[in-house]
């Protein structure tokens, strides 16, 4: 009660005079701590009774005042109600009531000055009605705002203005104000009338629009509310729940003044739009017929990059990583990154020859990394524009992913010196999961990137969909609310303001390290690219840009008014700019080769030789030295912390590990602690990323541990192994593949020494994340002359758990490998096994041993190049007791076996052998056990393939020769329309010079991975056994 009289006390009306000796504001951005304020309006000069230690006695009246007028005497109620309402010095006091006969004059004179008050519920009213209103604009003024440089649309896609905003085109124009006020006041939303507009009113403490004043007219608080929010900039930040955050927004956009521009800006600015718009009209005189998608009608995006840059440069960034789709990127590569004219003019020559490996990709895809002087502010600044494909908005994690990577490398753990830019189209941005998933990675502890800036050129169209049909949201960049992102909408065609709001963007990253939004209202001049025509679809769009001033055109007579610059000045700059092309348009007449590795996006100095080569050859051996796998295996068993208390589930599974080194053994995760341990050793960094890797899907790895009787408190053993380890980063994702395999392709871009690991929740669920597979993984190498090591683990296997969860979908993998599997190639060649895989785009393994799945992943950081890797690793193997490898396998001088061939008694006598059966992965184990019931391990031989790509073509031949009498098949535990087959049957018939048929051994063909039935599993998986072992199976098609 005491808090709500004194502020209602505080809101009364002031004088002119009184408006500028009033209460200070505090304008902290800190949260405020409200006291008790008093105060009167007369001094105490004025007031007799107001000195000495009277004031303490008044006090304490006033105090019983507010909390109940009766409870004083009647002169006191006067005298508050007088000062509350603002009475001159002086006047408030009346002198207490007589006993004479004066006292009821008296009493009916104090009677007329306390009615003759203002009421001081409707002073309360008016005043939060004042603030309503403030909030108001703050919340929904851009709704209003002018942002649409064509003026036909609304950017929100609502034609209607907020019933609590009073706001016209023309800045208040009256007739329109008491109309839109009478609107407001018959039916009371406010509950002000015309004659409040020159009333006086306090300011609250969440408004900047004062200046250093503390109260204003509400007209003019009106004006200048509309100046803030309903200009060319509409400012989206309410929804965020940071006082502090709220409060520096409404700074930056409510202080009066506060954008302004020195007149050496506004010709930085007019330069740089010259360079932004003659640049895409030379390759448009140069180039007419050729696709470009060039930045016509958002040619403000070039001095908007620019200037994120050097705010960002200003701050003590010295590295950004940026993506972007393809409109627009070849200005960008021209004048951001500043890659070399004659390089970007050349791509158009149809008679340039392609130097590389390799199939290339379009001019509009293409990456660039540079290092250059940022000339605003004399640092150094790398820049990095990572290839993109087609799919729009799929390199978006990517870059999150690069970016955290550089940051981690160079211990940026606040992102003070390294961050990413990504530029966005409208439709896509609204439309592409992609931008859901990777905003909610922004502020996860293992992902976060601390603050992306996100430019979205607004064409208000995507290709010939009307954003209405596009998108339900009012905006398209309503998405970016769900982090808190604060939104800045601007019209292009205000360049000044476009620059403003790119400042504050850059400085809200820099001081809060959380994205922010700058939505690029602007307009496509041209089609969906410039052989388009998109009269078709948007005659009335069309007609308006056909009469649209360009922004340069416009910009430049407005500095020429305001004698910023002159017209020759102006026309010298844009001579002095199609000169620079012309000369360079001359220089790319001698290119006759495309190197695409001058395009690279991410180098990696020092890794290969300087013409881009392997610097050898060859593989060492992945083996490790006992004591190294025996300190490893202590350590994963143990919890290298004290008191620290486990699950007692987990004591278990540690004391099996024990017992499993001390007998020189290793199961699957026992194999992979020891190969993610011994990279750590030699420096390598090992990141783990995925759903539920911590612990493991099926409950296998924990290589985080949690203290049973305290919150958060964790252990991650596999970080206590050595006194100069590499970090070992493990962390559990978000529900996301295509983002998260994404990101962790762009962590594994950044550098080779790194083992970077993504695992599937279960191998069925890759598809999910399809677009990075086949867009960037599979062919990345190819079309960008990129190398990437990514390891994916992908848990497979028909073990009777459904269609979602039986089927990593290897055929899909297989299918997507370069290899021809009509030809053999030289198997005589030098270190033909290391050539295979640097030809090959990629290596997809099935591993049937822990020790295999070691040597694998050591072998992946041995190599002396980068290939991604695929392995489908199992379920039921990890704890299979078969499945099993004796440390005598991961010694010194052993390697990754390629092939597991029959080493039982059909080995020893393979003349009489029958059958070859070849298989790879779990299926290997129920082969066995049922050749073991049947007693054949003399008429079958089984042969493992554990790497499928490369083929393993000489290990296979050896194989075929050594069982001269033996019928060959594949076996498999998947379909036979999926798995394995149609890629492994043609290249043993070209093996063996198709001198022999090979036969089929597995489940019939279907539409689904596996069945939901167990007893239909198990059937299943009887027939084909049945088969395998049927001497006489196959008989009837010879």
């Amino acid at each position: 009660m005491f808090h709500l009289r004194t502020c209602a006390a505080k809101l009364r009306p002031l004088t002119a005079s009184q408006t500028v000796k009033t209460f200070s504001q505090n304008k902290s951005a800190a949260i405020r701590t409200f006291q008790q304020i008093r105060c009167y309006s007369a001094p105490v000069a004025a007031e007799p009774f107001l000195s000495g230690t009277s004031s303490n006695y008044v006090e304490e009246m006033y105090c019983a005042w507010l909390e109940n007028p009766k409870s004083v005497h009647k002169s006191w109620d006067v005298f508050f109600r007088n000062t509350n309402a603002g009475a001159p010095p002086g006047t408030a006091y009346q002198s207490p009531l007589s006993l004479g006969r004066s006292s009821l004059t008296t009493v009916a004179h104090a009677q007329s000055l306390v009615e003759a008050q203002p009421n001081i519920d409707k002073l309360v009213e008016d005043h939060l009605a004042v603030q309503s209103l403030i909030r108001a604009y703050q919340i929904r003024g851009h709704h209003v705002a002018q942002l649409d440089p064509l003026g036909i649309l609304d950017a929100d896609l609502d034609s209607s203005v907020p019933a609590d905003i009073i706001s016209s085109t023309d800045k208040l124009d009256l007739a329109v104000f008491k109309e839109r006020l009478r609107m407001l006041t018959v039916g009371g939303f406010y509950g002000l009338d015309e004659s409040d507009l020159d009333k006086v009113f306090h300011l609250p403490t969440t408004t900047f629009i004062g200046g250093q004043e503390s109260a204003l007219p509400l007209r003019e608080i009106i004006r200048r509310l509309e100046m803030a929010y309903c200009q060319h900039i509409g400012v989206e930040f309410m929804f965020i729940n940071d006082l502090e955050q709220c409060q520096w927004i409404r700074q930056k956009f409510e202080t009066p003044g506060i954008m302004q521009f020195t007149n050496e800006e506004k010709r930085t600015l007019l330069a740089r739009l010259v360079r932004s718009t003659r640049f895409e009209e030379f390759l448009q005189r140069k180039w007419s017929s050729e696709k470009r998608f060039g930045l016509e009608g958002c040619e403000v995006l070039i001095p908007a990059l620019k200037t994120i840059i050097d705010k960002s440069s200003e701050n003590g960034v010295d590295y950004v990583i940026m993506g972007m789709p393809h409109r627009g990127r070849l200005n960008v590569l021209a004048n951001v990154i500043r890659k070399e004219l004659e390089q970007i003019f050349c791509q158009f020559d149809s008679k340039l020859e392609a130097a590389d490996e390799g199939s290339g990709d379009m001019k509009y895809h293409l990456g660039m990394y540079h290092r250059r002087i940022n000339r605003v502010t004399d640092r150094n600044i790398t820049l990095s524009l990572v290839a993109n494909p087609s799919h729009l908005e799929a390199a978006d994690p990517v870059v999150m992913g690069k970016t955290k990577a550089e940051q981690f490398y160079c211990g940026d753990t606040e992102g003070k010196k390294v961050m990413s830019i990504l530029l966005h189209g409208d439709a896509a941005f609204a439309g592409q999961g992609i931008v859901y998933e990777t905003f909610h990675l922004s502020d996860l502890p293992s992902y976060t990137t601390h603050g992306t800036v996100h430019v979205v050129v607004n064409n208000q169209i995507g290709f010939t969909t009307d954003p209405r049909m596009a998108r339900s949201s009012p905006y398209p960049t309503d998405v970016a609310r769900v982090v808190n992102a604060p939104i800045f909408h601007v019209n292009s065609d205000d360049p000044e303001a476009v620059m403003y709001v790119c400042k504050v963007a850059a400085e809200w990253r820099s001081t809060f390290h959380k994205d922010v939004v700058v939505d690029l209202v602007c307009y496509r001049r041209n089609g969906h690219n410039e052989m388009d025509e998109p009269m078709f679809t948007q005659p009335l769009m069309y007609k308006q840009i056909r009469k649209q001033k360009p922004v340069l055109q416009k910009y430049a007579e407005v500095l020429v008014s305001q004698g910023v610059v002159n017209q020759p000045e102006y026309e010298e700059e844009i001579s002095k700019y199609d000169k620079i092309c012309e000369e360079a348009f001359t220089r790319s007449k001698d290119e006759k080769i495309l190197h695409i590795k001058h395009w690279l996006d991410s180098p990696w100095p020092g890794f290969f030789t300087l013409d881009g080569q392997p610097r050898s050859m060859s593989c060492p051996s992945t083996g490790l030295e006992e004591d190294i796998l025996a300190h490893i295996g202590n350590v994963a068993s143990s919890v290298p912390v004290e008191n620290f208390t486990i699950h007692g589930g987990l004591s278990r599974i540690l004391k099996t590990r024990k017992e499993l080194v001390t007998n020189r053994t290793v199961d699957w995760a026992l194999a992979e602690y020891m190969a993610f341990g011994s990279l750590l050793k030699e420096g390598i960094h090992v990141r783990l990323s995925g759903q539920d890797v911590e612990r493991g899907t099926f409950s296998h790895r924990h290589h985080v541990l949690h203290d049973q009787n305290v919150d958060k408190r964790t252990c991650i053993p596999m970080n206590h192994l050595w006194p100069n380890q590499a970090p070992y980063t493990v962390c559990n994702s978000s529900l996301s593949e295509y983002g998260v395999l994404g990101f962790e392709l762009g962590f594994a871009m950044a550098s080779p020494n790194a083992l970077v690991l993504w695992e599937a929740q279960f191998g069925d669920f890759n598809n999910m994340a399809q677009c990075i597979i086949d867009q960037f993984i599979c062919p990345g190498q190819a079309k960008w002359v990129r190398q990437n090591g990514i390891v994916l683990l992908l848990p497979h296997g028909m073990e009777g758990m459904g269609p979602e969860h039986s089927s990593a979908r290897p055929e899909r993998f297989l299918q997507m490998c370069n290899d021809d599997p009509d030809v053999l190639p030289d198997l005589q060649e030098d270190n033909f096994d290391i050539n295979q895989l640097y030809d090959c785009n990629w290596i997809v393994v099935n591993c049937s041993t822990p020790g295999n799945f070691f040597h694998v992943l050591r072998r992946q950081i041995l190599l002396p190049f980068r290939k991604p890797l695929i392995i489908f690793t199992p379920k039921s193997l990890l704890r299979h007791p078969e499945a099993r490898t004796s440390f005598d396998e991961m010694l010194p001088g052993t390697h990754f076996h390629r092939v597991i061939p029959e080493d039982g008694p059909a080995a020893q006598n393979p003349d009489t052998v029958k059958r070859l059966l070849f298989c790879t992965g779990k299926v290997y184990y129920d082969l066995t056990r049922e050749r073991k019931a049947r007693d054949m391990a003399e008429q079958v031989a089984i042969t493992r393939i554990e790497q499928l790509s490369p083929f393993p073509f000489d290990l296979l031949l050896k194989e075929a020769q050594k069982y001269p009498n033996a019928e060959l098949a594949w076996c498999q535990e998947e379909h036979k329309n999926q798995g394995y087959y149609d890629y492994v049957k043609p290249r043993l018939r070209t093996t063996i010079d198709r001198a022999k048929p090979v036969w089929y051994a597995g489940r019939e063909p279907a539409a689904a991975p596996a069945t939901g039935n167990k007893k239909t599993h198990l059937t299943e998986l009887q027939r084909f056994l049945d088969t395998a072992f049927d001497l006489d199976a196959f008989k009837k098609f010879s």
